[in-house]
């Protein structure tokens, strides 16, 4: 798995995980990689710095004092929201049923549900496209 820093036209930075780097160029070639602010699909590599390993346990620090929290808050909810009402909920057979979607062995339909970190990485090595659903927590005044 490999993750980029990405960044649009309208210089809304993002990330995006791939599954290689020819997986990314792919999907930067059909026009896939957009922008989940904006949705534009003009998106570029940001400049990052190196990937440094974490034990993990290790918790990672999050900051909501960006100028844009509230708006990138709505967008991820937005999605969240479009996905759940859209798509069929499928629990921790998730990782089964996205499987038979990629692999045409049934309808393909929008779900969402659970999977373990063990199903995730089957899910990559097997080429199947996913990604994971902002859990976006109630804010508290």
């Amino acid at each position: 798995m490999i993750h980029y820093s990405l960044i649009c036209e309208n210089d809304h930075k993002f990330d995006g995980w791939f599954r290689n780097a020819e997986t990314y160029d792919a999907q930067h070639e059909r026009g896939i990689v957009t922008c989940p602010i904006c949705t534009s699909q003009k998106v570029d590599k940001a400049l990052m710095a190196p990937s440094v390993s974490r034990a993990s346990s290790e918790k990672v620090s999050l900051s909501i004092g960006h100028p844009q929290h509230q708006q990138l808050r709505a967008a991820m909810q937005a999605l969240r929201n479009k996905v759940t009402s859209e798509a069929d909920y499928v629990g921790d057979k998730f990782a089964d049923e996205a499987r038979k979607i990629h692999f045409k062995e049934v309808d393909p339909r929008g779900i969402y549900g659970e999977a373990t970190c063990e199903e995730v990485a089957g899910l990559v090595e097997d080429g199947v496209d996913f990604m994971p659903l902002p859990n976006i927590p109630e804010e508290h005044n």
